[in-house]
């Protein structure tokens, strides 16, 4: 029994580590990043409460009857807000010393006399404290999954007038508390739903499992919640891509994990090799890391020269010699990325199969050569989308079938270089020119970016820009409510007929 415990003691490690996958992509976002999504989230959150939805007020007292209705919310002031990280998976928005100025219809019937009009309230000393917890759902999107609210409200105050003015003023007390009451009791509510459903809606358009193009996809499912200092929320994304035919292949991640310790700017965006690998790989399983040049396709001066390289088997195939030329370069393995404090390069072997192609006659292959190529890679970022731009380094041929033919080959070292730098690197470079989007939310994009290497690993350092507004984003894709929710959330009319009071 007590080896059985040792045993287990010292295989527990390992299992710990096995069961924390390395993210391919991870995001930080640091206090400055938040700092601008708290003046973006202010405004919403004042939109919001400037919408809430009061009930009426009825009231008696003795002989006089009151309806407050058709409250609106006239002004915010929300000066004294924070927004801060708390430790494990929270935001919290806090909001202190707030006023919010009301105006409502007052009808008042006492006796006889019946008077109508509209009365200005203000709130003052309003406190707000909010929580909202961080996690992700079940699809590895983030989402808000919980809330919690406490509102106060310390003053309120009404100014009145028209004719039965000081009997309003007799009634102030009953009106404004009621008033504070309904008002405090609506804010909560109103937050929450701005939280868990609209906040959400806004989080559904981060990509989380989408193609690429017709030939790749990219997963950005989250790994796990969110992990939330005093300073930074760091979200570890899957960050894998895939090849459509199919979808379900999975490539495991033995690369070195992204460490962010960077604090400088709004947002750091860290790419472990496996990222750019699980590209390669997936371009390798689609089939269409293949190019074919032939006839006119095939720069004239390589062309002389692969007919003066291959004569005396061209003579052989006479009359055959005129037959257009065929350059087939097939990628043998998919590539491996290197990522270097120095730079990230890209390795990629291939074969060159060279062929002559007869009208109505079968091909006549002339030679098959090995390739391997060292690419060096600049990466960078424009808007939300990472771009690769890929130079040509190192470049080598041999022949497959013995040393001989390979030294034969090197007079073709320099004029297939010049073939891969001019004609097969801008064809491949057209193909990465589009990239791939960075999981960020609809209307938010990266400006001032900065690229930094480290050992299999390197990062995107930017500031945050909101090209759209909160609102404008939600509006797009605020769920529709029922026809139900409709009309109970709708305000009544109140009706202007002493009788009903």
């Amino acid at each position: 029994m007590a080896a059985g415990s040792c045993l287990l003691l010292l295989l527990l490690p390992s299992l710990v580590t096995a069961s924390h996958s390395p993210p391919g992509c991870k995001i930080r976002i640091t206090s400055k990043g938040l700092d601008l999504v708290k003046q973006e989230g202010l405004r919403f959150v004042e939109q919001e409460l400037q919408n809430i939805t009061i009930s009426d007020l009825h009231g008696n007292e003795g002989q006089f009857q009151y309806n407050i209705s058709q409250v609106k919310v006239t002004d915010l002031q929300l000066a004294f807000s924070d927004l801060n990280f708390q430790p494990q998976q929270h935001l919290v928005f806090n909001i202190n010393n707030a006023s919010i100025s009301l105006r409502f219809r007052r009808q008042l019937l006492y006796w006889f006399f019946y008077d109508i009009g509209s009365i200005n309230a203000s709130a003052d000393g309003v406190h707000i404290y909010t929580v909202l917890q961080l996690a992700k759902d079940e699809a590895g999107r983030l989402k808000v999954s919980n809330m919690t609210c406490n509102a106060s409200i310390a003053r309120m105050h009404a100014g009145f007038s028209g004719t039965l003015r000081k009997v309003y003023e007799f009634l102030s007390t009953f009106i404004v508390t009621g008033m504070r009451f309904l008002l405090s009791q609506q804010i909560c509510p109103s937050l929450e739903h701005a939280s868990l459903v609209l906040l959400n809606s806004l989080l559904d358009t981060v990509p989380v499992r989408n193609f690429v193009d017709e030939h790749i996809g990219i997963d950005y499912s989250l790994l796990r919640d969110p992990s939330i200092s005093t300073d930074t929320l760091d979200l570890d994304f899957k960050g894998m891509f895939f090849p459509r035919v199919r979808e379900e292949q999975e490539l495991e991640n033995h690369a070195v994990e992204p460490v962010i310790k960077e604090t400088e700017r709004m947002v750091y965006v860290a790419f472990s090799e496996y990222f750019f690998d699980s590209a390669m790989h997936s371009y390798f399983q689609a089939g269409v890391l293949t190019i074919e040049l032939q006839g006119e396709k095939v720069p004239k001066d390589l062309e002389v020269l692969l007919r003066a390289t291959f004569f005396g088997t061209i003579f052989m195939l006479s009359p055959s010699v005129d037959a257009p030329l065929r350059l087939v370069l097939q990628v043998s393995a998919p590539p491996r990325c290197i990522i270097k404090p120095s730079g990230t390069s890209v390795s990629v072997s291939a074969f060159l199969n060279i062929s002559l192609v007869p009208p109505d006659r079968p091909p006549v292959q002339l030679s098959s050569m090995a390739m391997e190529t060292k690419l060096s890679a600049k990466v960078f970022l424009q808007g939300k989308a990472l771009r690769v731009q890929l130079d040509l380094r190192r470049f080598r041929i041999y022949s497959k079938q013995s040393a001989l033919e390979s030294l034969a080959l090197f007079s073709l070292q320099a004029p297939l270089k010049t073939l891969l730098q001019l004609t097969i690197m801008p064809i491949i470079n057209e193909r990465t020119k589009k990239g791939v989007q960075i999981p960020l939310p609809e209307g938010m994009d990266f400006t001032r970016e900065v690229v930094s290497n480290h050992a299999g690993f390197l990062t995107v350092g930017a500031d945050l820009h909101f090209s759209k507004g909160l609102r404008e984003v939600i509006e797009k894709y605020r769920p529709v409510p029922t026809a139900a929710a409709y009309s109970s959330s709708r305000p009544v009319e109140p009706s202007l007929d002493p009788s009903s009071l």
